[in-house]
């Protein structure tokens, strides 16, 4: 298909925040892309902060990192999955990071003098950051984070604004998200909050080409009519989106309602019929009765939200459909097994211990590292998941006091520590691996097997490594190193020898997971869970 100018599609939210804008314009992007156009995406917050990286997790969701090292929000991990395709640092746009590069601009002279203000100053950085994520894409298309009337995104709507003057009105078109709430008592829908949502929208200079209404239960057609009138879109225009079985659905849905084609007409955009052929294939996976079922504890801190880890949970769903096992995970609080031992994990098939920082809990999850080491349990480490694996192996190994640096400063015994020659860096961000990094497999390995390739690239986010001089206890610990750096310097996987299936990785690889592509990690560990035949130890 030939190249086309770029086109923007700005997908912005009303009335409530988690609304559903991620998942709509990821599914959006996912129609376009089934009728062969080049599509990319950026999420653009408000948000003070320069990068997602110091975001609280259990308000925000977790920190997705892309290949090119970006903390980014959670929202560019539905937009890898649903496009597959990877983000970048482009992909990412924080009013901290732009305010920092203007502030930096003014004080390196290149406004020559000017007043430099929110318009155009700031709203032009923020423009050309769309423009440039945009690069090489016949749809671009941008996700305004936050709810349509926040004081802090003001500057982000009024530059959408500007762009749909800049480009005109066949290039720029706006979607709207907005909730349309259900009164039980009265049983009757409400769609006063969208309408006012959509007033919000249009006082701001900004009239929506698509509304996308969010309900919990199917509406009646004159809601449909309702939304019509006060929205200013005609009716083939409102799309109603009902809670799904599962989010994968959603794309299935938007073509079917010929969201793709209402966009493109404006665009002036050709192109072939979408081949949903792979969509269809993942909702009948993820919909179907399996038999079997599997249980997986996951070992974690931050319970309050459980998209912190909704990476992880994404990826086991991809690999359960992959291995047609029934998944069944349960939340199980590391510092609950600090305080109440070990003794309600013989209840799971399997554990996996995810990411995280501090030291909270720590104990808890070294304590389910040794349980799944000492009674053959499956387990699946993710990076703090491998550094307290390797603290347990070497506790077992003779080296009791063995601990992370990060968890006691002051310990003597650090078989996870900052290497000598990152010490001092801390403040810098240079003791931080962002993004890929490679690793050569060990012949003969776990990993191996399960990689089926000796030269692998994982995403990796974190501080502390492996300190090899406490390699030889891990060994008698019953853990060995199967994967490094290509220089040897770096710990990347370790795994036990003698187990069914007994693997951690300093990387992220739910990350790196894809509903039609699961990440071999997660398939290993559902496939042992599944064949495990371990005794109830209760």
């Amino acid at each position: 298909m030939k190249a086309h100018p770029t086109r923007y599609l700005f997908v912005t939210g009303g009335v409530l925040s988690g609304v559903g804008k991620g998942i709509t314009a990821s599914s959006i992007g996912a129609v376009l892309k089934a009728r062969g156009l080049r599509v990319s995406m950026q999420k653009c917050d408000p948000y003070l902060n320069v990068d997602a990286g110091t975001l609280n997790p259990a308000e925000h969701g977790e920190c997705f990192v892309t290949g090119d090292g970006a903390e980014t929000d959670m929202d560019l991990g539905h937009y890898e999955r649903f496009l597959d395709e990877d983000m970048t640092k482009k992909s990412i746009t924080l009013s901290g990071f732009v305010l920092r590069n203007l502030i930096q601009d003014e004080r390196n002279g290149k406004f020559l003098g000017q007043t430099v203000q929110l318009v155009p100053h700031f709203t032009n950085a923020i423009q050309n950051a769309i423009i440039a994520g945009g690069e090489g894409s016949d749809v671009h298309i941008v996700e305004i984070g936050g709810t349509v009337g926040d004081i802090e995104g003001l500057a982000f709507l009024e530059a959408i604004r500007e762009m749909a003057a800049r480009f005109g009105r066949d290039y720029c078109q706006f979607v709207n998200v907005v909730y349309v709430p259900y009164l039980a008592a009265s049983k009757e829908f409400k769609t006063k909050p969208a309408q006012n949502a959509i007033r919000d929208l249009r006082q701001y200079g900004i009239v929506p080409d698509v509304i996308v209404a969010r309900t919990e239960h199917p509406v009646t057609n004159g809601i449909i009519g309702k939304l019509s009138l006060f929205g200013g879109v005609p009716e083939e225009a409102v799309i109603i989106l009902e809670n799904a079985d599962t989010v994968y659905r959603v794309p299935l849905t938007l073509e079917a309602k010929g969201v793709d084609d209402i966009l493109l007409k404006r665009y002036g955009i050709t192109a072939p019929k979408a081949d949903m052929s792979a969509w269809h294939n993942v909702v009948n996976e993820a919909t179907s009765d399996c038999s079997k079922k599997v249980t997986i504890g996951i070992v974690a801190k931050y319970l309050d939200n459980e998209d912190t880890y909704i990476s992880v949970i994404e990826a086991l769903k991809a690999a359960a459909w992959h291995e047609k096992v029934q998944l069944h995970y349960v939340w199980v609080s590391a510092e609950d097994i600090e305080h109440k031992g070990v003794s309600t994990l013989d209840q799971y098939d399997a554990l996996l211990v995810p990411g995280g920082f501090g030291t909270r809990g720590t104990e808890g999850k070294i304590a389910a590292a040794n349980y799944a080491l000492a009674n053959n349990m499956p387990y699946l480490g993710l990076c703090l998941g491998m550094q307290v694996a390797v603290i347990a192996a070497a506790r077992r190994g003779g080296e009791t006091a063995a601990t992370s640096q990060e968890f006691d400063p002051s310990a003597e015994h650090t078989a996870i520590y900052i290497m000598a020659d990152q010490k001092g860096k801390e403040a810098t961000g240079g003791t931080m691996r962002l993004g890929d990094y490679p690793c050569d497999i060990a012949k003969g390995s776990l990993a191996l097997k399960t990689y089926n390739t000796e030269h692998i690239i994982e995403r990796h986010r974190h501080r502390y490594e492996v300190n090899r001089s406490y390699e030889s206890a891990m060994n008698k610990g019953g853990l060995v190193v199967s994967g490094e750096s290509p220089d040897a310097r770096l710990v990347e996987i370790v795994e036990a020898p003698n187990h069914p299936y007994f693997i951690a990785t300093q990387a992220h690889p739910e990350f790196r997971s894809r509903p039609t592509t699961p990440h071999p990690l997660f398939v290993g560990l559902l496939r042992a869970a599944k064949n495990s035949e371990r005794p109830n130890l209760s």
